[in-house]
């Protein structure tokens, strides 16, 4: 049974997959992990807005698939059989995707270090200053930072939609069982990863401003029509979501005088998305380690 995916930006079904165990021993570990994903992609239609638990699940989970993949192209009848289907071109359209996953993979690394940097530039002001009127130009610094994050994550979200389209129209080729098999998960194994690549543009892609934002048509209007209803209703949506919060409330305050402005508040939510993105640099660097060695792995396959 095939289970849409719509409602998370995701156009290709998901499917439980059963592979010939008894060629190769390493496709039963393939398919446990390949169907774990499958089940936490699924349950992303239930806990959009994406906070970090879910996408560091993905990371972890993105990151032991890689090891099961790598051991199940690296055995001798898998290479055997990608070596001898037309002169390795299955191969040759593997490598080609790992490029765009890398990229991709890197792109995101790259933004989730330019958050980190202002939420750290941030916090060390408002533990010197406190809330004095001249954090306000920090804040906004800040804020300016998120919006040039959230152009970004569009440009990444088209790049992934354009892996996701290339991996789809990849000819289907005429192979035996076994063969079918490892096209058929190096295509999963593609399409998952993009998931959790999309995953964590998704939450970083909050409103990056303190209106309501413009130009969403990349992002899932699930999405946002649940962001809009937790504006409305005072809600906090996620970790970056929260952070926006308390440093509009923090902001309006300096600038009107306010004696009750809480900074040590607006310091613990600093300090807990520092966290967060550091434990999500973590398992974005181990995924982007697997890709390498994944890449790596075919390329050698590609040498003999």
């Amino acid at each position: 049974m095939e289970i849409s995916s719509s409602s998370t930006g995701l156009q290709y079904p998901i499917r439980s997959i059963s592979l010939p165990s008894r060629l190769n021993p390493q496709s039963i570990k393939v398919e446990a992990e390949l169907n774990k994903l499958k089940a936490w992609e699924t349950s992303l239609v239930s806990t959009i807005p994406v906070c970090a638990e879910t996408v560091r699940t993905g990371l972890v989970g993105l990151a032991e698939l890689y090891i099961c993949v790598e051991d199940l192209i690296l055995s001798p009848i898998t290479q055997q059989a990608l070596l001898q289907h037309q002169n390795g071109l299955i191969v040759e359209e593997a490598l080609e995707g790992s490029i765009g996953l890398l990229d991709s993979c890197s792109e995101a690394r790259d933004l989730l270090s330019m958050m980190k940097e202002q939420v750290q530039d941030l916090e060390s002001v408002l533990r010197r200053k406190g809330g004095d009127l001249s954090v306000g130009s920090n804040i906004n610094a800040y804020m300016c930072c998120r919006k040039k994050v959230k152009k970004e994550i569009g440009k990444g979200l088209r790049q992934l939609k354009k892996s996701e389209n290339r991996i789809m129209s990849n000819p289907l080729f005429d192979v035996n069982q076994y063969l079918s098999m490892v096209v058929r998960v190096l295509k999963d194994v593609s399409f998952i990863t993009i998931s959790v690549l999309r995953s964590l543009m998704l939450f970083l892609s909050v409103p990056a401003s303190w209106t309501r934002p413009g130009g969403w048509s990349l992002i899932s209007k699930l999405v946002l029509t649940r962001q809009v209803a937790s504006e409305r209703g005072g809600e906090i949506f996620n970790e970056v979501g929260s952070v926006d919060v308390v440093l509009k409330s923090l902001h309006g305050g300096i600038r009107s005088n306010d004696a009750k402005i809480n900074v040590q508040r607006t310091m613990q939510r600093l300090q807990a998305l520092d966290a967060t993105i550091k434990g999500l640099e973590g398992g974005l660097d181990c995924l982007f380690r697997r890709l390498i060695r994944n890449r790596v792995s075919l390329l050698n396959i590609s040498a003999q």
